[in-house]
């Protein structure tokens, strides 16, 4: 069963293939910084009506949660990634490197310290490589 992305079904399975994944639990053990968002800009051509915030619990190597939240909400948290439709599915189809992307202006850091991100750059590689364990259904390939 594929998941719609963005939606909270994908959330919840995003959760647990973070969970499901070794290496995260490796690269992440000393993450201790608190939530990320990561943002999707309003689509409307594929159905993405407003901006939304996906934030991902991460603490020591663990995903204690992950939820689809309004934009509003994902300011709340400590780390803030924004980026178009069209970029994350980059990022999740493994198209891109989210490192690079962020460095290249793809990705934007809204919100937290740059030079902790790139601390964890492999804890950052790993939870996008959980993100294409996720069985994903994206909007605009029907």
């Amino acid at each position: 069963m594929a998941f719609d992305f963005p939606s909270a079904a994908w959330t919840d399975a995003y959760k647990d293939a973070i969970n499901a994944n070794a290496n995260y639990k490796v690269a992440g053990k000393d993450w201790t910084h608190g939530a990320v968002a990561m943002v999707v800009k309003a689509e409307p051509s594929v159905g993405i009506a407003e901006d939304l915030g996906m934030i991902l619990d991460v603490h020591g190597g663990e995903c204690r949660g992950c939820r689809l939240v309004g934009a509003s909400e994902a300011q709340d948290a400590p780390f803030v990634v924004q980026a178009s439709y069209a970029q994350w599915k980059a990022v999740i189809k493994r198209e891109i490197d989210p490192t690079k992307a962020l460095m290249q202006g793809k990705l934007k850091l809204v919100k937290g310290h740059m030079p902790t991100m790139v601390k964890y750059v492999q804890s950052s590689k790993e939870l996008v490589e959980s993100t294409s364990r996720v069985p994903t259904r994206f909007p605009d390939e029907g």
